[in-house]
């Protein structure tokens, strides 16, 4: 078996803004496989600035996983345990390389076409024209979950879409999910919470920045509105700390992205811990390509979580990989009309 890794530059259609900063254009990572005329393929996807894994040494360790992939995957993840989006695409590499089809990782209805994932339309954050055309778009498309990213304009511009979006659709026809991404501070944000839970929220992600047990754990033993960990999740591996991490804050929801927390194990890890724990789950892409988010919706159907997944429609970038996945009424499908496009 032979490896290389290539470097691909993901161009964005608009600017993206999440309160964390714009992004014009996102960078990521491929792994290929080749063994007896086979080739396997995997997407390290990093996010810079979130990742636990955005290091230096980055790219150095994606040689080192290239000369050594002899020693089997087993191995590699456990080498790999403060590198998770190279887990991530590690272990869909020789996935790919032993499936039928290089992109059939995870046989299923939905891989044959018969059934589809329900999943959040995505707005993202900018000016209030902005968030309100995007918002109607997504009803328009048949969205009947729409998630927020809130934070980054003024707080009572935000809550007034809210408001808007209430007086026309009830909590029957949208479910409305926030994404704060840390922007509140621990003193402001219970109130803001109170503020919020007016709309018949579903949930909230990540209303402070992580790390801060006690106030977080606060939060979501006072909130009137479920809480969803996110960020919290990063950079914690070991099986005894995700227990203490759910333990001592408690949300009600935890929000996984396999490129952020170690894969698919890493992801099942956490969701065994969490259903031990009463506490829900759901899974959520993080901007990768359609190679990465194919196999993160593959996986996530044989979950048979029924909630609306947070898996991103792969139409944010111009020069995305072309692909079965679509996206339609408010799911994600995949249409066996349409054939797989990946050069690199």
């Amino acid at each position: 078996m032979t490896a290389t890794y290539h470097k691909y530059t993901l161009n964005f259609k608009r600017p993206s803004g999440t309160s964390r900063g714009v992004m014009t254009t996102k960078e990521t990572w491929f792994i290929l496989l080749k063994k007896e005329g086979k080739t396997g393929i995997g997407e390290c996807g990093i996010l810079r600035g979130l990742s636990i894994d955005d290091k230096p040494d980055y790219e150095d360790k994606l040689k080192w996983v290239c000369n050594n992939v002899h020693l089997g995957l087993e191995f590699l993840l456990k080498e790999l345990i403060e590198y998770p989006s190279i887990q991530f695409g590690l272990e869909t590499a020789f996935k790919s390389l032993e499936s039928a089809s290089k992109f059939n990782l995870f046989p299923s209805k939905f891989t044959k076409g018969q059934d589809a994932i329900p999943i959040n339309g995505l707005v993202w954050m900018g000016d209030e024209a902005f968030m309100r055309k995007q918002v109607k778009e997504k009803i328009e498309a048949g969205f009947d979950c729409i998630k927020l990213k809130i934070g980054a304009i003024d707080f009572q511009t935000e809550l007034d879409i809210l408001k808007s979006i209430r007086k026309e659709f009830s909590i029957s026809d949208i479910e409305l999910r926030v994404d704060a991404n840390g922007a509140f501070s621990s003193k402001e944000a219970l109130e803001k919470l109170k503020r919020l839970s007016e709309y018949q929220l579903h949930s909230i992600e990540q209303p402070i920045k992580p790390k801060q047990f006690e106030e977080m754990a606060s939060l979501c033993e006072n909130t009137p509105l479920p809480i969803a960990l996110d960020e919290e999740l990063i950079g914690v591996f070991s099986k005894e700390n995700k227990l203490q991490v759910l333990q001592t804050i408690k949300p009600q929801y935890i929000i996984l992205k396999p490129s952020l927390v170690g894969g698919f194990n890493g992801s099942q890890q956490w969701i065994n811990i969490a259903e031990d724990l009463n506490i829900k789950w759901w899974i959520t892409s993080a901007l990768e390509s359609n190679i990465g988010l194919n196999a993160i919706a593959q996986w996530t159907y044989t979950l048979k979580n029924t909630m609306p997944q947070g898996l991103g429609t792969g139409s944010l970038y111009t020069n995305n990989f072309a692909s079965p996945l679509t996206v339609k009424n408010g799911t994600l499908q995949y249409d066996l009309n349409k054939d797989w496009k990946f050069k690199i």
